[in-house]
């Protein structure tokens, strides 16, 4: 059987002190290359990509992120396809998979029935040791996010013209209908910093109001008061072998 080529591809600014060590240590174990798009950061975060054999990096010389997300996103893609992969995934840096993607990656890029693997994304909320789940915090009401997805070259790219949540992936693959949902966690540590809370929602408030005309419910959110934010706590899940299948164990 063909061993399907699998790329991801990052977006990436002033990530030293943050979790990209940990990300990338943890992909370098289940892809065969990554792309990255540094948007100009002023701390290591070059320093540390280039330090994985499997990275690609590249550079913004100013940033644009906070300019317009949609001219980051399809420059890292169109990077990205150069590669030439079979399976792409999208992650940023704050995003660590459960270790069990290590052992079932295979199974997922060289199946031949689903075009895209989507999963549950747990967004840790001012720690590491629990997730939100009120509102559409809530991942356990809410459909997964596809990550993975097979390459198709002859399709088209193009991108909705936001200035912010543009989305990881072309308008072409957010309608496709062979869906595989994994039930493998992704832990999204974007907002485990109590102190980077006010900084980001000012952001999202100020994009917010540029491409809607009013602050959107979730950004609001951000700034709940203690006692409507809702918390669960992370339990771990072991890879084991049973059977020879592998089984998950709380």
């Amino acid at each position: 059987m063909k061993k399907n080529k699998l790329v991801a591809m990052m977006p990436v600014y002033n990530e030293a002190d943050r979790y990209l060590e940990q990300t990338l240590e943890q992909l370098t174990r289940w892809v065969d290359e990554i792309v990255i798009l540094d948007d100009a950061s002023t701390d290591e975060t070059a320093n540390i990509c280039q330090q994985y054999p499997k990275v690609h990096l590249f550079k913004n010389e100013t940033r644009l992120f906070n300019q317009d997300e949609t001219i980051v996103r399809s420059k890292l893609w169109e990077l990205a396809v150069q590669r030439n992969p079979d399976w792409l995934l999208a992650i940023d840096a704050d995003e660590i998979f459960s270790d069990r993607i290590i052992d079932e990656v295979g199974y997922y890029i060289n199946q031949e029935t689903y075009q895209a693997i989507s999963f549950r994304l747990f967004d840790f909320w001012k720690s590491e040791e629990f997730y939100r789940v009120d509102g559409a915090w809530n991942p356990w009401h809410r459909p997964g996010s596809v990550f993975l997805a097979r390459y198709h070259p002859e399709w088209d790219a193009s991108w909705p013209d936001n200035v912010i949540h543009t989305g990881r992936w072309p308008l072409e693959y957010r309608n496709l209908k062979q869906i595989y949902h994994s039930d493998i966690r992704i832990k999204h540590f974007g907002w485990a910093n109590a102190e980077d809370h006010h900084q980001k929602f000012l952001f999202y408030s100020q994009k917010d109001l540029e491409q809607y005309g009013k602050v959107q419910p979730h950004t609001k959110s951000v700034m709940a008061l203690p006692n409507k934010v809702k918390l669960e706590e992370w339990f771990e899940r072991k890879r084991s072998l049973k059977d020879g299948e592998l089984v998950n164990e709380r």
